[in-house]
């Protein structure tokens, strides 16, 4: 009788862990492929902003990986809570915004080299981010 019960109540923890996971996911796949580029290949990896050439370190890409899962979930959320299909339309609107966002990483490297590994980057996050919160949208 009580069984019901608590599978509703397991339901959110589950949820909760699986986007936890995905964001986690989407920042350790940018940073994997900084590393295995910059410190194991020696390329490092720059952008241009501002006029001025930077180098990304692992802060940056730690910290823009992690700004993309935090505003994807948050999206779901609202989502959630306004649409009958969360899923469906959260999906579709996130590869709406990596296609849009794509001429950041093309424009803004600073060479050949670093445009492909932010390329790379972004289509890495967001491969971790769609498919994976995307599943985990409830319906209302």
């Amino acid at each position: 009788m009580n069984e019901p019960e608590t599978k509703e109540l397991d339901m959110p923890n589950e949820n909760l862990t699986r986007r936890i996971l995905s964001v986690a996911g989407g920042a350790a796949a940018a940073l994997v492929l900084w590393t295995l580029t910059g410190p194991v290949a020696g390329h490092d990896l720059s952008a241009e902003t501002g006029g001025a050439v930077r180098e990304v370190g692992a802060f940056a890409v730690l910290a823009g990986a992690l700004a993309a899962g935090l505003a994807a979930w948050a999206l779901l959320a609202l989502l959630e809570r306004t649409v009958s299909r969360p899923g469906r339309v959260w999906t579709i609107t996130a590869a709406a915004v990596l296609a849009l966002s794509m001429p950041g990483p093309l424009g803004g490297a600073a060479d050949t080299a670093s445009m492909a590994v932010l390329a790379a980057m972004h289509l890495a996050v967001a491969a971790v981010l769609i498919p994976c919160l995307g599943l985990s949208a409830r319906r209302r």
